[in-house]
């Protein structure tokens, strides 16, 4: 009664005495049942190309809610209350004092897609942090160039082939930009276990899917303990990712022993990183744990596959609406490379700059900035 009754509506009377607005709360639904009907509505419509606003699309509750009751309001995810934060100020405060404003994940099954910084504070966060920063210093992330070149190629590979037989043909780029990321991530993450990588993605993929579906409900506390057929799967697939990985562990550290290893991906990295650190203090605590390794495996698919992929998707639009700039892109691109494989040294001296693009109208920085300020509410 604590956690669906009392405490919601205690949360609610706070809320209001200090002037937040938001719907009354419903026992143990809150708004959950309105805001999937709002988003299913919203993604049935067709998304014009020339409009760059997708927050009514994404997000359609939120600003139906902050519309209703103004931009000082909260929604209720069940028995939760969820405050928007839409001033600057307060953003900033919120992202300085992680030490008043924790990370809290209302959902347990979240831990079976990933954990590690995305849920750590303070001194763990720091350790953990220090040791895979290692891994994106600059000269590490030239070594990995030639496993992007690799995935781009086989990509255009596809399409030329596709349309050599047919003269012309339409492509939905969407799945074959998703499998590029992950084809990048496994080979720069897992290198000769290439093949394996690709493997723990597809699961992890899966995974995903299933976590979103449980999301967006209700979670009542040890329904993850029950024996649905979800549940039964995400243990399932939980199990496979964490042998995956722990295989390709195993075969890193017996290289590494033997003095035989290619430390030039990610895992390879942030193995070194991990020993160099544990023998500069000669305390194992000092380092991450197996488990650790694996969750940080784990984090690289979650975060890099599908931001990565939208970012392709949406540049490619974007030079499809102002052509003059793809014009000018592929001119210097050739010029620079002609028929060679980029580099780095070459990537250095692609000269065409935002600054340039804002000034011709290829896009709105002042405009991009406002919106996201208008849009840090999604960040709650």
């Amino acid at each position: 009664m604590n956690w669906v009754r009392f405490r919601p509506k205690k949360l609610e009377k706070l809320l209001r005495q200090q002037g937040l607005m938001g719907n009354s709360y419903r026992i143990l639904y809150g708004d959950t049942k309105d805001l999937p009907g709002m988003v299913k509505e919203a993604m049935s419509k067709p998304m014009s190309l020339y409009d760059d606003n997708i927050a009514p699309r994404l997000v359609p509750f939120f600003l139906e809610t902050i519309k209703k009751h103004g931009k000082k309001s909260f929604i209720w995810l069940g028995p939760r209350p969820q405050v928007f934060i839409m001033d600057p100020e307060l953003i900033k405060e919120v992202f300085s004092k992680n030490y008043l404003y924790q990370k809290r994940h209302s959902n347990p099954l979240t831990k079976f897609l990933t954990q590690g910084l995305v849920s750590q504070e303070g001194d763990k966060w720091a350790k953990h942090r220090k040791i895979i920063n290692t891994a994106f210093h600059l000269e590490k992330l030239k070594h990995m160039l030639p496993s992007f070149c690799l995935s781009c190629t086989e990509i255009i590979s596809k399409w030329e082939n596709i349309v050599s037989v047919e003269g012309s043909h339409k492509i939905d780029v969407w799945p074959h930009l998703q499998q590029l990321t992950s084809d990048v991530i496994s080979r720069t993450a897992f290198g000769s276990s290439y093949e394996e990588g690709r493997r723990i993605f597809e699961l992890q993929k899966e995974q995903a899917q299933h976590i979103m579906e449980a999301m967006r409900s209700v979670y009542i506390p040890g329904w993850r303990f029950l024996p649905t057929k979800r549940n039964r799967r995400m243990k399932e697939i939980e199990r496979d990712v964490h042998a995956l990985i722990r295989g390709i562990i195993d075969k890193r550290m017996k290289a590494m022993k033997a003095g035989e290893a290619n430390n030039e991906d990610l895992h390879g990295i942030m193995l070194e990183s991990n020993f160099k650190e544990i023998e500069q203090h000669g305390d194992k605590d000092f380092g991450l744990s197996i488990e650790e390794v694996i969750q940080k495996c784990k984090l690289f698919y979650f975060a890099g596959q599908e931001s990565m992929a939208v970012l392709l998707v949406w540049t490619l639009i974007l030079l499809s609406r102002h052509q003059d700039w793809q014009t000018r892109a592929r001119e210097e691109v050739l010029q620079i490379f002609g028929s060679r494989k980029p580099d780095f040294d070459g990537l250095n001296h692609l000269k065409i700059e935002l600054r340039e693009a804002e000034a011709e109208g290829f896009v709105n920085l002042k405009q991009e900035k406002m919106s996201i300020e208008e849009y840090a509410l999604m960040f709650t």
